[in-house]
């Protein structure tokens, strides 16, 4: 593995990283009460997990260096996937 190449997966790895660790701040863990949806932060984690999914789809699964049609097939599947989750939360 070429060093720019490893250099690229850590900082992929650093991001989705971080990614989590964001979502989980903003979940409603810890403010007293029973926990209320909203639906700002709900789509502010659903779109940082389209993005995780993305990153770990392209870089650990190596899709990026796939043919364009494996590429496409699954950016495809992410957006009806990440479409179909908004549409039934919003609904």
């Amino acid at each position: 593995m070429t060093t720019t190449k490893a250099r690229a997966i850590t900082y992929v790895w650093i991001i989705v990283s971080a990614i989590a660790i964001v979502s989980w701040f903003l979940g409603p863990a810890r403010e007293a009460g029973p926990p209320v949806a909203s639906a700002p932060i709900t789509i502010a984690v659903l779109a940082m997990a389209f993005i995780k999914a993305r990153l770990i789809i392209g870089y650990f699964m190596e899709v990026r260096t796939a043919p364009v049609w494996l590429r496409l097939a699954t950016d495809a599947w992410l957006v009806v996937l990440w479409g179909a989750v908004l549409t039934i939360y919003l609904w």
